[in-house]
């Protein structure tokens, strides 16, 4: 069974259609790179996912059940977690306080846990723990994000942006991250403008062009067609 599966999925806002007719599966412990130029509609099927853009036909389940009808909340309680384009941390409270939010809707029995999971993986973020989110550099910033994420103990992680903004030996910590995350089990749906590094490290792609879906399959098999690279996205270096 699919941890996350879309078939025939469709999303929008009032009466635009972003995304229409995406079918893809998310197996557990796999990363799927979701690829495509600016405006194809990446970000639209992350937070339809979510549950914060409307599901327009098709069916959203997760581990089998159906949750296109469940609001944010539940979909999280089911597993789903987002880290945001643009981070959206809460400036005004520390490091530490920005992971105890994250962790809202488990168990408090589980935040140090959950806590020290973050720190060990981010130990940047355990020196600054005190800190406001707001003097952090960018890439902490995006690290925060992530472990604000992590503090709910998801199994599925989606990322929106990962490498937006950020310097380059940031963004391979925040991927290093992400693949030692994903040895451990954890799955992730990575939206990601820099889409060498992306098929670096996943395990599958979908490329949307258009809000259509032109290329579903094996990251080694986008990775040689090159054609396809260049036809519908818009980093390839």
């Amino acid at each position: 069974m699919a941890l996350l599966e879309l078939q025939n999925f469709s999303c929008g806002y009032g009466e635009m259609i972003a995304v229409r007719d995406l079918s893809c599966t998310i197996e557990a412990g796999e990363i799927l790179a979701l690829l495509g130029p600016n405006g194809a509609g990446k970000t639209s099927t992350i937070l339809a996912i979510m549950g914060h853009v409307q599901i327009k036909a098709g069916t959203l389940s997760v581990n089998g059940r159906d949750a296109a009808r469940l609001p944010a909340l539940k979909r999280a309680e089911l597993g789903l977690a987002l880290v945001p384009e643009g981070r959206r941390l809460f400036s005004d409270l520390t490091v530490a306080e920005n992971l105890t939010v994250g962790g809202y809707s488990r168990s408090r029995a589980n935040e140090r846990h959950n806590l020290e999971r973050v720190f060990d993986l981010f130990p940047r973020l355990a020196e600054r723990r005190g800190q406001l989110a707001a003097s952090l550099s960018g890439g902490e910033q995006q690290m925060l994000a992530i472990g604000r994420a992590l503090m709910s103990a998801p199994k599925l992680l989606l990322v929106d942006e990962l490498s937006l903004g950020l310097m380059p030996k940031m963004v391979d910590l925040c991927l290093e991250a992400l693949e030692r995350l994903n040895k451990e089990g954890l799955a992730i749906l990575l939206v990601e403008q820099n889409t060498k590094r992306a098929l670096d490290v996943a395990d599958h792609v979908c490329v949307l062009a258009s809000g259509r879906s032109v290329f579903t399959g094996p990251a080694e098999t986008a990775r040689r067609d090159v054609d396809l690279l260049h036809s519908y996205t818009s980093a390839v270096a």
